[in-house]
């Protein structure tokens, strides 16, 4: 049986959840937890309930509808994604799962068709981690990798705390945030943010797995001075060592391997005034990888070059290793029903690992998982020129639609 959804309802409905938090750059700015991922949930609620679905809000914020199986003691099959953005981000990353998610349900109840297994849909709190972290905060706790209390107590940079702001748009739900019973598989949509798709002018992802990474954090502490008048040698500048590190997070992938990427995408510099210098140097690494040994290795590696910048300039130095990701592999029976739908559907299909992190990366500890990708035009994402063509979203939407009926077992 061929599933095929609604274009012009899917187009709509991801247009409509783009307008909240929507940016004049035709983005979105819409972080977890605030008033404008209220207003999205309180938007996706509406459409959870007028497909007549169960829905359950957990004590973390996630969010739950269930469509019933015709056998009550088989096991559900989970699909979604999230709807928080980045600062400033695309309308694609995230949403496009929840929506593809929604238009399945949608379908099956215009078609009548019925399932054995229950199929639920998800929004998950918090998978970017920019205004709280880590990212994948909400699943991690679902899934049991964070505690709940801990994750709780975290807060953003004006302090305020998880459990206060998910209290002040009232979705702190009164499920515990745990599996409720065990699940048959978990399948989620996302645009690849990466260009391999489109240089191998393929329609969709057949996602295998995702990357191991590392998140951490370096100080440097050195002595703030008058620019002028102190001479070159009697400096202790955290930033010149800061900056030699930054230079060698960029330098190591290219040592390790070709998967391999390093990026510092965060720095704060005191007292941060152009004739002073600075005496506090905060930045980060983010190491990736699939193979976890040569995360290992990259990690290593800039320690001992932060170690020697220090030693160099004469300053003190910290870190702390913020977060570490094993590399996930997913399970053949979910790849191969992507692989299938996406076959069945007419789709030139390509097998990739994903360099990004997901929701289905803790997903993977509680059921058989897989993901689709969709063709991210340029590899952008994270940004407000992230795209991705209607024709590429629907392409993905069909096929991680066709591969959840799979794993449900059509009537």
């Amino acid at each position: 049986m061929r599933l095929t959804l609604d274009r012009d309802r899917f187009v709509e409905t991801m247009k409509a959840q783009a307008q909240i938090g929507g940016t004049a750059g035709g983005g979105l700015h819409r972080l977890a937890l605030s008033d404008a991922d209220k207003q999205v949930r309180d938007w996706f609620l509406e459409q959870l309930e007028a497909a007549d679905l169960s829905v359950r809000i957990d004590e973390f914020g996630n969010m739950f509808g269930r469509r019933e199986g015709t056998d009550p003691n088989a096991a559900p099959v989970l699909i979604g994604s999230h709807l928080d953005s980045q600062p400033y981000g695309g309308i694609y990353d995230g949403p496009l799962g929840v929506i593809s998610a929604l238009e399945c349900i949608r379908t099956l109840d215009d078609e009548g068709i019925e399932t054995k297994h229950p199929i639920e849909i998800v929004n998950w709190t918090n998978e970017e981690g920019s205004r709280f972290q880590p990212a994948m905060q909400g699943s991690g706790v679902w899934a049991g990798v964070h505690d709940l209390d801990e994750e709780y107590a975290k807060t953003d940079t004006d302090g305020e705390t998880f459990e206060a702001e998910l209290e002040r748009i009232g979705y702190k739900g009164d499920h515990p945030a745990e599996p409720h019973e065990a699940y048959e598989a978990y399948l989620e949509l996302h645009v690849e943010q990466g260009p391999y798709l489109e240089r191998a002018g393929k329609d969709v992802g057949i996602v295998t797995g995702v990357v191991g990474f590392s998140w951490g954090e370096i100080t440097y502490h050195g002595e703030a001075d008058h620019s002028g008048p102190t001479p070159m040698d009697s400096r202790s500048d955290a930033l010149v060592a800061a900056a030699e590190t930054i230079g060698e997070i960029r330098a190591i992938p290219g040592e390790l391997g070709e998967r391999t990427v390093g990026t510092t995408g965060y720095i704060d510099a005191k007292p941060n005034s152009i004739n002073v210098i600075p005496e506090e140097v905060t930045f980060t690494w983010d190491f990736r990888d699939p193979e976890d040994e040569v995360v290992e290795r990259a990690v290593n590696r800039v320690l001992k070059e932060a170690e020697a910048a220090a030693e160099r300039e004469g300053v003190e130095w910290e870190y702390e290793e913020r977060m570490r990701a094993s590399s996930v592999e997913f399970a053949d029976r979910c790849v191969d029903a992507v692989e299938r739908a996406a076959a069945d559907l007419g789709y030139d299909g390509m097998r990739l690992v994903s360099g990004a992190g997901h929701d289905a990366t803790h997903m993977a500890e509680v059921c058989d998982t897989s993901m689709v990708f969709a063709v991210s035009e340029g590899g952008k994402s994270h940004n407000e020129a992230e795209y991705t063509s209607w024709d590429d979203c629907y392409a993905a939407a069909n096929t991680i639609a066709n591969a959840a009926v799979e794993l449900a077992e059509c009537e």
